[in-house]
């Protein structure tokens, strides 16, 4: 967006002030198109919440990626970042959340009830739905789902929308250009569809770029804190995901780069650096021990194969494929720029590399190819022809970024362009999320354009008319829902005194 996009009258409130604002902002909006999909690591979550254990033997069949290691009860095939995160606001708001299910449970054993039948096209849904109905979990996993997205996901999608907005206003030097284009990063790329449940290959790459914006040129190298901070966020990128190491691995490099370059003794850097990622990665090693008796084998070493994955290599992994490296970037179900067109300006590097310190922008590109090519073989992505884009969710920030400067460089009409256009495929995605129908992202499109607008969670609410008799089976408005939201941003961004200066 050049200064025709922008006015030169610069935002009156402080960058404090935007920032708060863009945060609760996106907070909301993220909180209200919260979706229903139980995904494995809720499962874990709600174990570390309910009993302070890594066991979840009690939901054992009720999801694919849960599976019995002899001596060891069930558990799941992943990493326990995400589900660490998860937990925290559940075992805040488990007290009320087991009031209402032992409520819900007693009455329908009172009663003698039978499971509701569940409208769903997909046959998987309605058996899951079942099998939770009849095991006293479906209240349970809906309100456990929606606390974890509501105070977990989405605040933490939010605040990396903020950390967007902070590095922008500190390249361009301009608020309100740089709350522009946050917008834009929050609402026109997939980062608003994959915040709609806990999803750990999102809350990846917002933590890879909490360490890219520390690492950040300043007038003055980074403080040991920083190097620290920045360790314990590359660390941290492994705890939630083995796929984490190839960000931290470019991070670590980053930091012995910027030591001996610009530091005496090069190595406290180093060592700020590696003291902060060792303590992540020594949870993990814990969680791994303690649930399969190896500190160092991966859960995934453990798992059965998913019969419908043709794996190759180690558990599906190997060296890059063809197939899957074009179909990241151009698969209509779950590629990047079918998914946010805005992904296609990633190829001019020219606007970043003026604006950037080029080490800096280097370690943006270079991290995004290196995570690139490793999840080019992995045989595992195909299972993204169901979930739509999730496995490059780790870069999304670092994809986002020569973007937003080729954004700052057009004119006016063709900046608004690019962004619309990603803007009403990501918001169609958030709304009506199947992808699965054949025609990948044009289905959700067709979806809004032709029914109307529509949020996840009202969608599963009316295709279950036993229980909700009074919503519409064909689908519920969710227009009263967008009015409340609208004024309530409305007086957050016209009403709220000014936030102390910076």
């Amino acid at each position: 967006m050049s200064d025709s996009v922008i006015p030169s009258r610069d935002l009156s409130w402080s960058r404090r002030g935007v920032a708060t604002r863009l945060f609760l902002t996106c907070w909301l909006i993220y909180s209200l198109h919260f979706a229903t999909n139980i995904v494995r690591d809720i499962y874990l979550a709600l174990a570390i919440g309910d009993h302070l254990s890594f066991r979840v033997d009690e939901y054992a069949g009720l999801h694919p990626d849960l599976f019995e290691h002899p001596g060891h009860g069930w558990h799941t095939g992943a990493n326990p970042g995400i589900s660490l995160i998860g937990a925290a606001p559940y075992a805040l708001a488990r007290p009320l959340i087991d009031r209402v299910v032992a409520h819900v449970n007693a009455s329908r054993q009172t009663t003698g009830q039978q499971p509701p039948d569940y409208h769903s096209p997909w046959p998987m849904a309605r058996e899951f739905f079942e099998k939770a109905w009849r095991r006293g979990y479906d209240i349970k996993f809906a309100l456990a789902a929606f606390v974890m997205q509501s105070f977990g996901m989405a605040p933490i999608s939010a605040g990396g929308v903020v950390l967007m907005f902070l590095y922008l206003s500190e390249i361009t030097g301009s608020r309100r250009q740089s709350l522009a284009l946050a917008l834009v990063y929050a609402f026109a790329t997939p980062v608003f569809f994959r915040t709609g449940y806990l999803n750990h290959n999102l809350v990846l790459g917002h933590i890879a770029f909490a360490a890219f914006f520390l690492l950040r040129p300043r007038h003055a190298p980074p403080s040991q804190r920083r190097y620290f901070a920045a360790g314990l966020l590359a660390g941290s990128c492994i705890l939630v995901d083995y796929s984490g190491a190839f960000l931290a691995f470019p991070l670590g490099i980053f930091v012995l780069w910027r030591a001996r370059s610009s530091a005496t003794d090069w190595l406290r850097p180093l060592i700020a650096f590696a003291v902060g990622a060792i303590g992540p990665i020594l949870l993990l090693w814990f969680y791994q021990w303690r649930s399969f008796g190896h500190p160092f084998y991966p859960p995934q070493h453990w798992m059965p194969p998913l019969e419908w994955i043709d794996e190759q290599g180690f558990r599906g992994v190997r060296g890059p494929q063809w197939r899957w490296a074009w179909r990241l970037w151009l698969d209509l179900a779950y590629g990047l720029i079918p998914s946010c067109p805005l992904f296609l300006l990633w190829f001019r590097p020219g606007p970043m590399f003026r604006r950037v310190d080029r080490p800096h922008a280097l370690l943006a590109y270079g991290s995004v190819a290196l995570v690139w090519l490793f999840l080019s073989g992995v045989d595992y992505i195909a299972i993204q022809a169901d979930t739509g884009v999730r496995y490059m969710a780790a870069v999304f920030p670092l994809l986002f970024l020569p973007a937003a400067f080729c954004l700052v460089e057009m004119r006016r009409l063709y900046a608004s362009l690019w962004a619309l256009a990603s803007l009403v495929v990501n918001w169609s995605l958030a709304m009506s999320r199947d992808v699965e129908r054949g025609r990948g992202v044009l289905d959700p499109l067709l979806d809004i354009f032709v029914g109307g607008f529509r949020l996840p969670a009202l969608t599963t609410l009316s295709r279950l008319p036993g229980l909700f008799p009074a919503l519409d089976p064909a689908g519920v408005s969710p227009l009263p829902l967008f009015a409340l939201c609208g004024a309530l941003l409305y007086l957050l961004w016209r009403r709220w005194p000014d936030a102390i200066a910076d």
